[in-house]
């Protein structure tokens, strides 16, 4: 199976871009995830399990 480009090429483009630090994990505010249960429990009446089938 034809390569599209040689090997001796391979991970050049990565190993040239400098290193960033990670960013903070910053945690969802828990007023809007209980919205969105709300919502979907609720409002809009799903029933546990496969939530996108209005079963």
């Amino acid at each position: 199976m034809p390569t599209h480009g040689s090997l001796t090429k391979a991970g050049k483009v990565r190993s040239a871009t400098p290193k960033l630090e990670r960013r903070p994990k910053t945690a969802p505010i828990p007023k809007s995830g209980n919205r969105k249960k709300f919502i979907k429990r609720f409002i809009l009446e799903r029933k546990s399990g496969q939530n996108w089938l209005n079963v």
